[in-house]
């Protein structure tokens, strides 16, 4: 069955952004063009209505387009006056543009620990962390599982630190019916195209209820400008492109309902690979809900590459979000972080492995994601038996 299966489904991608595409090719055809025609591509009425409509949905009151997620955790930090001889919690398992902005800055980035269940911030861990120095924490609702903000917004309030939020794969997620990007002091947001909100290229926003936090981001990005030609600081081009902005506005409208179709499908995973031996489902906690930019299982015993390799020969993709945990990172070592010392996320790091999720995938192509999946898991539980059998 299985075999015949594969064989009429043929190969499932880790992700396809084409099916989405096509089905609002019209829309979005007829609103680039307008741009096109128009000659305003950058600036202008079409970013306004953007900012507009990404800031009502998330509830806040300013939201500042820009040209990546990176760049909107930059002009955060930058916002914020963080720099040389400050420091700033973040986790260590993440892309590595959650800490590479906090070095672009001149400040010290802080790694610390992860939750095994969730892969988000240890949040003993963070206070535990926090000196003198520290200015700010980073939590990243990675693969679009929200951090516990209740309890992080405690520890920062309590310590006076501000808290940026990384939601560059989280848009949509809320925590006890908040928004991500709305709880902490800043929100930051990736539109890169497979994010759940993905773009046709690059492209970032930054969200926050401070008008004086707002207006900095917006003459930082703008080159340091207060008026056209002149400056009182250092800025950066950090420009949202109309072509873009008006993707993303027609993409908006459809987010809750891609983000729906994805907890169908997360939903699913859950209930038909609970009991695979060998493998661990993630967790939500309560209070939590995530948006499933990946659904990331951890594979157990070391058998990731060879299950991976036999999933491939299935037809089925996958990939390794991520495969060093950023403290041991060559580009770190100045830091004397040690193997060693966050466990959690060195283990994790040789055991997750993330199967394809995304809005349009198939009741038959996950249905062949799931089989293979048990047919490798199951057959690799029975080798080991027969082996500890001989063994015995």
């Amino acid at each position: 069955f299985i075999q015949t299966m594969i064989q009429s489904v043929k190969s499932v991608p880790a992700f396809d952004n084409k099916q989405q595409y096509a089905a609002i090719e019209a829309e979005v055809s007829t609103a680039v063009l307008e741009v096109l025609s128009s000659g305003r591509y950058i600036g202008g009425p079409v970013i306004d209505k953007f900012e507009q409509a990404f800031a009502a949905y998330h509830g806040v009151s300013n939201c500042i387009a820009c040209n990546s997620g990176t760049d909107a955790l930059y002009l955060a930090l930058r916002a914020l006056d963080i720099g040389a001889g400050d420091e700033v919690i973040t986790t260590a398992f993440t892309f590595i543009a959650t800490s590479e902005v906090v070095s672009a800055v001149g400040a010290k980035p802080v790694f610390v620990d992860i939750d095994a269940n969730t892969y988000n911030l240890n949040l003993q861990q963070v206070e535990a962390a926090i000196t003198p120095n520290t200015k700010a924490i980073i939590p990243v609702h990675l693969f679009g599982q929200p951090v516990d903000m209740t309890g992080l917004m405690e520890i920062a309030s309590s310590h006076k630190i501000a808290v940026i939020e990384d939601c560059a794969q989280s848009t949509g997620a809320t925590w006890n019916d908040r928004k991500v990007g709305s709880i902490g002091h800043i929100g930051a947001f990736s539109f890169y195209p497979t994010k759940n909100l993905g773009g046709c290229g690059d492209g970032g926003a930054i969200t926050t209820n401070d008008p004086e936090i707002a207006q900095r981001m917006r003459v930082i990005k703008n080159h340091g400008q207060t008026n056209q030609y002149y400056y009182n600081e250092v800025g950066v081009n950090s420009r949202l492109d109309s072509i873009q902005a008006v993707i993303l506005q027609i993409k908006l409208k459809y987010l809750d309902e891609w983000n729906t179709k994805r907890k169908t499908i997360a939903s699913r995973y859950h209930q038909l690979l609970s009991k695979v031996p060998g493998i661990i489902i993630p967790q939500e906690l309560p209070g939590g809900a995530s948006v499933w930019n990946q659904y990331t299982i951890r594979i157990l015993d070391n058998q990731r590459e060879i299950v991976r390799k036999k999933l491939q020969d299935m037809g089925v993709n996958t990939m390794i979000y991520y495969p060093m945990p950023l403290h041991l990172q060559p580009v770190y070592k100045d830091l004397g972080y040690k193997e060693g010392q966050l466990p959690v996320c060195e283990q994790l790091s040789k055991e997750v492995t993330s199967l394809p999720m995304f809005p349009e995938l198939s009741s038959e192509q996950q249905d062949q994601v799931i089989y293979s999946l048990k047919e490798v898991m199951i057959s690799n539980s029975a080798l080991s038996t027969q082996h500890s059998a001989l063994i015995t």
